[in-house]
């Protein structure tokens, strides 16, 4: 059982994190995994992380459900059930350290990416393979968001679109980790999730969405993508440092 201290920790953390998301699409769920990381085993915090995610973006796309382009959740959906496949057959855990240095990694290896080479997720091709790429990711380091917005960078989608088709691509792609990690967790015999933290931070990804929306309607495109980088590249060096902290003391 955790304490009502770290209870609420958890909750506030929900709460913040989901508003962070409802403003840039991916910055919320990358501050969240870090921390669940720090306070819980692996599987435990990959599944509370895609539970409280999945609400998170289950609403938002909700509230944005005009402007999701649906053909590409499609297509991306089908790259990334071959990745679930085939980490099904081979049952992968992380470690802590190896989670927490790709989430760290994740923002500069998509910011290394030359731009006459980022694909465009409007094209078929290219929003499967982020299924694959994503979903691949997602099950090591929890996120896939700042991988993910590579494919967005070249479309011609507003903030309102990338926003709204992110959020749904990102529900699926949290769903399937929830019953990926959600096996592993109940087949074993020292994790656990507890109900009332998991009620709590479902909860608090609701409120926080919600309260992210006008907040969202007053940016300009321009001020989304900037924040959105800056907010990024600095919680990917947090993590990364303490990923490689963890793998040289371990």
């Amino acid at each position: 059982m955790l304490t009502v201290p770290l209870t609420l920790g958890l909750g506030l953390a929900a709460l913040v994190t989901s508003f962070l998301s409802g403003l840039f699409g991916m910055a919320g769920g990358m501050v969240l995994m870090g921390l669940l990381l720090v306070l819980l085993p692996v599987s435990s915090a990959m599944l509370l992380h895609g539970i409280t995610q999945m609400t998170a973006n289950g609403w938002r796309a909700w509230l944005w459900r005009r402007h999701v382009q649906w053909g590409i959740v499609a297509r991306f959906l089908l790259g990334g059930a071959v990745a679930v496949g085939v980490f099904t057959l081979i049952r992968y855990v992380p470690g802590k350290a190896e989670s927490l240095i790709l989430l760290g990694l994740s923002p500069f290896m998509a910011m290394a990416v030359p731009s006459h080479w980022s694909p465009n997720v409007s094209r078929r091709g290219h929003s499967t393979l982020a299924g694959l790429l994503c979903m691949g990711v997602q099950l090591i380091a929890g996120i896939s968001g700042p991988l993910l917005d590579v494919f967005f960078v070249k479309s011609s989608l507003s903030r309102q679109s990338v926003v709204a088709t992110k959020a749904t691509m990102q529900v699926f792609g949290h769903l399937f980790k929830t019953v990926y990690f959600g096996s592993l967790v109940a087949a074993s015999e020292t994790e656990a999730l507890d109900i009332t933290v998991t009620a709590l931070c479902i909860g608090m990804a609701v409120l926080g969405t919600n309260l992210s929306r006008r907040v969202l309607d007053a940016m300009s495109d321009a001020q989304f993508r900037s924040w959105s980088q800056r907010l990024v590249a600095l919680t990917g060096t947090v993590y990364l440092g303490q990923g490689l902290f963890l793998l040289v003391v371990r």
